[in-house]
């Protein structure tokens, strides 16, 4: 994993580098809290973190495949977005592909409260991510972003007891993850091959 000191040297080299040049560039604060995170994180078998471009550290996708609840055989990609207030303003998360959830709109929105109203400075990017397994492993009906696919869960739930086989929810859950289309929207196909 990036350790903070590691940074600090190769900043410090190419400080010197930029000396000669004439040129100059500071380590941000955002960036030196992401690699202490970084260094910090031990990451889930159902986690992995993938780099568009490795030199920016502030920009960067969790991939998530469950392998509890509703949503196990799908791989989900969260864009995260860490501002350079990090860590007194939260990142920003959004999920790439278009999935069926309650607590996730059909424009990648996450309803996360660490990432809204509970975010706090002590808070770091492994609170994030276990946030965002969470809601797959327990889709919260009570809080949606998503106020169908919250409906359909708090029924499915409320009549499970009386119904064999999938609920509406379990159903719906499906077939959005295999790439269908109901309700007028076409959903992304997000299942493991």
């Amino acid at each position: 994993m990036l350790k903070i000191w590691s940074m600090k040297k190769e900043q410090q080299k190419a400080d010197n580098a930029d000396a000669l040049s004439g040129k100059k560039r500071k380590v941000k604060a955002a960036e030196l809290r992401v690699h202490k995170d970084l260094a910090e994180l031990s990451l889930p078998k159902t986690m992995k973190l993938e780099y568009a471009d490795p030199d920016d550290i502030l920009n960067f996708k969790v991939i998530i495949t469950p392998d509890v609840g509703y949503y196990v055989g799908g791989q989900f990609s969260f864009d995260v977005a860490v501002p350079q207030s990090y860590p007194h303003e939260p990142p920003k998360v959004r999920c790439e592909p278009t999935i069926y959830h309650p607590n996730i709109d059909l424009e990648g929105k996450v309803c996360l409260n660490i990432l809204r109203e509970e975010w706090k400075p002590v808070l770091n990017l492994n609170a994030v991510f276990i946030g965002l397994q969470f809601l797959f492993d327990h889709p919260n009906e009570l809080d949606p972003l998503n106020k169908d696919a919250a409906k359909d869960l708090s029924d499915s739930k409320r009549n499970e007891s009386s119904r064999r086989g999938k609920t509406s929810f379990e159903q719906n859950v499906a077939t959005s993850m295999s790439g269908g289309k109901f309700g007028g929207v076409e959903y992304t196909r997000v299942l493991i091959d």
